[in-house]
């Protein structure tokens, strides 16, 4: 089974900076998208960025410019560099990624990490 272990949230302030880590682990063949979701209280669940074998990356036009999202393929570990972070940047992130096993492909979600940006 493939586990997601988020770190790296935590409380800031306005115009500060975050870094989140997710690292996957379990039996794999391989991993196609990595990706993070954030959840405001009451709100959907919307992705932020996403990163795919090869390096494309897509970003939310809320946090472009601000976020960058990469990944260590060796480590299979992805991550979320956000910067001038708002109070709308606010949630609970979710990393996601889609893998293959055993012929099969596979959507894992990691447990949560919360963000808050306050003063």
């Amino acid at each position: 089974q493939v586990q997601l272990v988020e770190s790296g949230g935590g409380l800031v302030q306005p115009g500060g900076s975050l870094r989140l880590s997710c690292a996957a682990s379990g039996s794999m063949d391989s991993i196609y998208t990595m990706a993070w979701y954030r959840q405001a209280p009451g709100e959907q669940r919307d992705l932020v960025a996403s990163i795919t074998s090869s390096g494309t990356t897509n970003y939310a036009d809320s946090v472009k410019g601000r976020f960058t999202i990469s990944r260590d393929n060796a480590k299979n570990t992805v991550y979320l560099q956000m910067s001038s972070l708002e109070p709308e940047d606010t949630a609970v992130y979710y990393c996601n990624i889609r893998y293959r096993r055993y012929f099969l492909n596979y959507n894992t979600w990691g447990q949560g990490t919360q963000v808050t940006v306050s003063s």
